[in-house]
């Protein structure tokens, strides 16, 4: 196996103050606020402990909303796989999946009262024309190669000479021939999504459940034990792997048992589900690419009624395909490293479905989803979200830690948006301790008022929080520095305050893990 070098740090580009702009949700024009910044390049391990503070990226921007401000708080939420049980319309919905694939048959309906679209749709998709309105030239550019090498050459300097307080002391680099500002623009755009058609769960009652589901033992730990490596890049959707034991007769079939049920060997239809690295672009991806376009294109037109000139090449690539994560494949990670990847859903050799996710150390996140308009009555919103909470289970095999699946924000304010709840168990994350709180806590306090801090102890205080806001790494005119060396240059009380601001959102870790580029 070929060594393992740790990724180049993490630059942002911190936008001041917040920003208003219409709300997805409510329709307010302007009550939606948040704080945002570029991502020229970002690890996954300051990714991570970005959304555990209640950050969420839509391509490279990187946003969290003011949430004591805007019109509809929307909270960080992720779902526990391991003591995930499918409630019984989500059973449903995969039992109507098996019988379409083996015997073709159509249900009548298509999935009411359950979400048609990804736990995600509205953490990246929504009214694109908010990107018109946003396209600022705020003279951002990509990290230039020649800066990254530069950057990795430094660290390599430091390891050998011992020096190992990571950029926590001024460096001045000699060989930087291109500042960050080569390259091509970006611009700084919040999307969200309206809330989507249906009646929203009432999730003050627990979800239904059998006394017989409660005594049963899964068998996610020893269900796809006979993966070989390399499994994701191809993974078969259909047919249990051939050691995985059978449920016993008296208990009921868990969520692999479910998914992975045997087809007869004349079945209808068969579906593959295939991993692909999306950046950097794998082979595979590069080789689907314009089917998979093709398919997002149909279903912006079909389910968000985008005009045809709408969907480009171009918003497709920046927002469903680009992403600041930088690609890790350490020797204890899952079998496909960690990064950004399209989930494939191949029926009968065509592209049906798309979910586009993250894997980080400790988590599946789930990013968008799009598919073929013409199989939503197969419900491949929540199909694929209980894929993906069984693809979580199956990358904890190998990753003890990797055991969350986030589902992005919940928005209680806005009944449609409340389905997300429907994944039991499932945390919400307090606002301004960042501790997780099971969702049957909050709901309550959330009845009450739109705005909750869930964590019920008044001296508890955020203990991940900038601390040291001197220590926080400035990356300015070629050179890398703490933050107390690059102030005692400069003066400006304003841009303090936007620094300590910034320092104060991610928190101390990604402060001084992070390179907060100043022009």
């Amino acid at each position: 196996m070929a060594s393992w070098n740790a990724p180049s740090p993490s630059i942002v580009e911190y936008f001041e103050g917040e920003d208003f702009y219409r709300c997805g949700y409510c329709k307010n024009e302007s009550g939606s606020r948040s704080n945002g910044m570029w991502a020229h390049s970002m690890t996954v391990r300051d990714y991570q402990d970005l959304i555990d503070r209640g950050w969420r990226r839509s391509g490279k921007y990187v946003y969290k909303p003011v949430m004591n401000q805007t019109c509809c708080p929307q909270y960080t939420i992720r779902c526990r796989p391991l003591h995930f049980q499918p409630s019984k319309s989500q059973k449903k919905v995969l039992k109507k999946m098996l019988k379409f694939l083996s015997k073709g048959e159509i249900s009548k309906g298509n999935g009411e009262g359950e979400p048609m679209d990804s736990a995600m749709d509205d953490a990246v998709a929504g009214d694109f024309s908010l990107i018109n309105k946003l396209d600022i030239k705020c003279e951002l550019k990509t990290l230039s190669t020649d800066l990254k090498e530069t950057i990795e050459s430094e660290e390599k300097k430091k390891e050998k000479s011992s020096q190992k307080e990571g950029f926590n002391e001024f460096i001045h680099s000699q060989i930087i021939e291109e500042k960050l500002g080569s390259g091509e623009p970006s611009h700084s755009v919040k999307v969200h999504t309206g809330p989507k058609p249906g009646k929203g769960a009432d999730l003050s009652k627990p979800p239904c459940r059998k006394a017989k589901e409660i005594r049963k033992e899964r068998k996610r730990l020893k269900l796809m034990q006979q993966n070989p490596a390399g499994a994701f890049e191809s993974f078969q959707a259909q047919g249990q792997p051939a050691a995985s034991p059978k449920a016993k007769p008296n208990q009921p079939k868990s969520l692999e048992d479910l998914i992975f049920e045997s087809l007869p060997e004349n079945a209808s239809h068969k579906l593959e589900v295939r991993v692909v690295r999306s950046s950097p672009a794998s082979p595979q991806f590069r080789a689907t690419f314009q089917e998979s376009y093709q398919l997002y294109k149909r279903y912006q037109m079909a389910i968000h009624k985008d005009p045809p000139d709408k969907p480009t090449v171009s918003q497709f690539t920046r927002f469903l395909c680009s992403s600041p994560l930088e690609p890790e494949r350490p020797p204890h990670g899952p079998e496909c490293g960690y990064g950004s990847f399209h989930q494939q859903y191949w029926l009968d050799g065509n592209i049906i479905a798309v979910g586009v996710i993250d894997i980080l150390p400790h988590c599946v996140s789930s990013v968008y989803l799009y598919y073929d308009p013409d199989y939503s009555f197969l419900s491949l919103g929540v199909y694929s979200a209980l894929r993906e909470i069984a693809f979580t289970r199956q990358l904890h095999e190998k990753t003890a830690q990797l055991s969350y699946y986030y589902m992005g924000f919940y928005i209680h304010s806005c009944p449609k948006m409340r389905y997300k709840g429907q994944y039991r168990p499932s945390d919400l994350l307090c606002p301004e301790t960042y501790v997780w709180v099971p969702i049957e806590q909050c709901l309550p306090s959330l009845e009450n008022s739109k705005y909750c801090r869930f964590n019920q102890d008044p001296q508890a205080e955020d203990e991940g929080g900038s601390k040291e806001p001197d220590r926080l790494q400035v990356f300015y005119k070629k050179s890398i520095m703490p933050y107390r060396v690059y102030k005692s240059h400069h003066k400006d009380p304003s841009e303090e305050a936007t620094v300590l601001q910034y320092a104060s959102l991610v928190g101390q870790a990604c402060s001084e893990r992070m390179l907060l580029f100043r022009n």
